[in-house]
């Protein structure tokens, strides 16, 4: 895997995140180019789809939701998300991105 797809910074980690909105479900499906692909059952209407995109990850990372905050990219597919306190090794074990599949199950 791309080591700038998760990084550890001082802070945390930051994901490099492409999504998919209006899936029927959330949920994160592997690699995408130079990110990490994650469908979110939400519209990109009214920050929906960043909300649950935020929701997701806190959830898979058993982290808070202030922890999970998106850098830029806000209102596109492509995404910066800083997860603070989180390593990258923790990222990619959670999102199960380390297996051949890359399937995370929520």
């Amino acid at each position: 895997m791309n080591a700038l797809i998760v990084q550890d910074t001082k802070a945390g980690a930051v994901l490099t995140v492409h999504i998919q909105p209006k899936a029927s479900t959330t949920e994160c499906v592997g690699l995408h180019g130079d990110a990490i692909k994650i469908r979110i059952a939400a519209p990109p209407v009214d920050g929906a789809a960043n909300d649950e995109l935020i929701r997701f990850l806190a959830r898979q990372l058993s982290t808070p939701l202030a922890s999970v905050q998106i850098q830029s990219g806000a209102n596109g597919r492509h995404k910066r998300v800083l997860v603070k306190g989180a390593t990258s090794q923790l990222v990619r074990d959670r999102l199960n991105l380390g297996e051949e599949k890359g399937v995370a199950k929520p």
